[in-house]
């Protein structure tokens, strides 16, 4: 395998030679994509270590297959990670986990910027199960320390959240975490492996919705769970219960997204950047919430502990226009299509709401609200394409 990879190259250089070994694979430069459910033993001896754990090879094609096993090394190494478990969904990356650690009778504490999904997941799963489901405010930092009971077992943070992008102090979290015992699980969606490296943190599990910027083509469903060695068994045990493996098909469409991962995202930060400062200028925008825009909420945070950005971001309107001139600007969009993902080499553009969700913060937006996910389009033709829809919002166009 390519656990060779030098550690001391840069991550845009092991990107492309991890979870690859052509001498294994006919020579292949990508590992081919291996389909089989049954595996046949030579012994006795074989099949009876299959089933109790200890054979070297591949038991059965569900947890094994070089393509999965090769993504899932490729990604572990990238964030400085123990192990990692391909799931099907983004959202199986952020559930599975808590099934993971959380039992009858613990606590789980959540951001209260936590994509919506999870939340519901939460509300709607881990509550029936008898679980303690509390939220807390995404910047209270180590004064999180206030809300940590004997039962608290789990921390789960998003940082930056999807919608309203709060930066988490990660570190003073994970600090707290550590001291009660409790598991700090991260949704690392937003910056990737290469843009937040979780374990250099504090972090004990790092979840992806490989489906974006990994996958980063819009046509792969993914996630990732990558854990550190203390929370790696309990992690693979779940995974391995629940039979939620990725199929090699999807892996091998996100070890092909991974390969080009840091070049994109060198391109939708600069892209991101130059439309968020844009932004910054309109008469209609109150405020533009990318946290590597100098000067944007969390910041300093951003600056402290993150490597890059990506093109995800939500400006905040000046109060005044109502649904109706929202769909004049948004219908009309050439280049922003409306979609409920980001990513991909697409760019999309949705209404959002960053008060609906929360139950234990606010977030006061003064007029409505939308989120861009800046693709790879050329960034002069998507301010033109925003321009041209401010006129529209304006009653202009």
């Amino acid at each position: 395998m390519s656990d060779d990879v030098d550690p001391r190259l840069s991550a845009d250089t092991r990107t492309l030679h991890l979870g690859r070994a052509p001498d294994r694979h006919l020579g292949a430069v990508n590992t081919p994509v291996y389909r089989a459910s049954t595996m046949v033993f030579p012994t006795l001896d074989d099949l009876e270590a299959s089933a109790a754990g200890r054979y070297d090879g591949i038991g059965y094609g569900l947890h094994g297959l070089p393509t999965v096993t090769d993504f899932q090394a490729a990604a572990a190494s990238l964030e400085g990670g123990h192990r990692a478990y391909a799931v099907p969904s983004g959202l199986t990356a952020t559930t599975l986990p808590l099934l993971a650690f959380l039992k009858a009778g613990d606590r789980v504490l959540i951001t209260d910027s936590v994509y919506g999904p999870t939340r519901r997941f939460a509300m709607n799963t881990l509550v029936r199960y008898g679980v303690d489901v509390a939220f807390y405010d995404p910047l209270i930092g180590g004064r999180i320390e206030s809300l940590m009971t004997p039962a608290t077992r789990v921390v789960f943070a998003e940082s930056p959240g999807s919608l309203s992008f709060d930066v988490q102090d990660v570190p003073a979290i994970a600090a707290v975490a550590r001291r009660h015992g409790a598991t700090l699980i991260l949704d690392n969606s937003w910056a990737t492996p290469l843009g937040f490296r979780s374990f250099d943190h504090g972090v004990d599990v790092s979840v992806h919705a490989a489906t974006k910027y990994i996958g980063g083509h819009s046509d792969v469903l993914s996630g990732l769970i990558i854990c550190n060695e203390a929370s790696s068994a309990a992690v693979h045990r779940t995974w391995t219960d629940m039979g939620v493996t990725a199929s090699s098909d999807d892996c091998f469409l996100a070890l092909r997204g991974l390969r080009t991962l840091p070049i994109r995202l060198a391109r939708h930060q600069a892209s991101a950047m130059k439309i968020a400062t844009w932004l910054t200028g309109r008469p209609e925008v109150a405020e533009v919430l990318y946290p590597a825009l100098p000067g944007a909420r969390g910041h300093a945070l951003w600056k402290r502990d993150f490597r890059l950005a990506s093109g995800l971001f939500t400006l905040v309107l000046k109060p005044g226009p109502g649904r109706d001139r929202i769909a004049a600007m948004l219908d009309g969009m050439r280049l922003f299509s409306m979609g409920w993902s980001w990513g991909g080499y697409e760019s999309l553009v949705i209404p959002v709401d960053l008060d609906k969700l929360r139950t234990v913060s606010r977030f006061d937006a003064p007029g409505p609200c939308l989120r861009l996910a800046i693709g790879l389009d050329d960034p002069d033709d998507l301010i033109a394409d925003l321009a041209a829809g401010f006129e529209r919002l304006g009653g202009r166009g």
